[in-house]
C-alpha cells in the first residue's frame, strides 16, 4: 500500500515533495499514484524505439517535471540524464536508461497498490 514509510523505503525525498504539496499528505500521495500510469512512459518507450528523438524528448521532459516536483528520486535521476541526452540528440542506445526507468516505474506501481 502506498504510505510516506513506503515511498522513503523507494528513495523518494518525501520531505521535499510534500513541501511542495503544502504539507498535505493526502494529495501527495493521491498525486504519486498517478505517476506510474503516466502515458508519457509510454510515448517514451515507443519514441525510442520508432528512432523519433524529438518525440521522445518532450515525453522525458514531461516526466522530468512530475516526477521531479514529487521528488521520485530513484525516477527522477535517470529520466534527467535520458532527458539532457534527448535535448542534445545523441544518437546512441537508449536502452539501458530505459530499462532502469521503467524498472523504477515498476517499483513504484507495485507500493502504489
Amino acid at each position: 500500500m502506498l504510505s510516506v514509510e513506503a515511498l522513503r523505503e523507494y528513495g523518494a525525498n518525501v520531505d521535499e515533495g510534500l513541501g511542495r504539496c503544502m504539507g498535505n499528505k493526502d494529495l501527495y500521495l493521491r498525486l504519486v499514484s498517478t505517476v506510474p500510469s503516466e502515458k508519457s512512459f509510454g510515448l517514451l518507450k515507443d519514441s525510442l524505439e520508432s528512432g523519433d528523438l524529438g518525440a521522445a524528448f518532450e515525453a522525458a521532459h514531461a516526466l522530468k517535471g512530475i516526477t521531479g516536483n514529487l521528488a521520485l528520486t530513484p525516477l527522477y535521476e535517470p529520466i534527467v540524464e535520458i532527458t539532457e541526452l534527448l535535448r542534445a540528440r545523441k544518437d546512441m542506445d537508449y536502452t539501458d536508461i530505459l530499462s532502469g526507468i521503467l524498472r523504477s516505474k515498476d517499483e513504484l506501481e507495485n507500493i502504489s497498490k
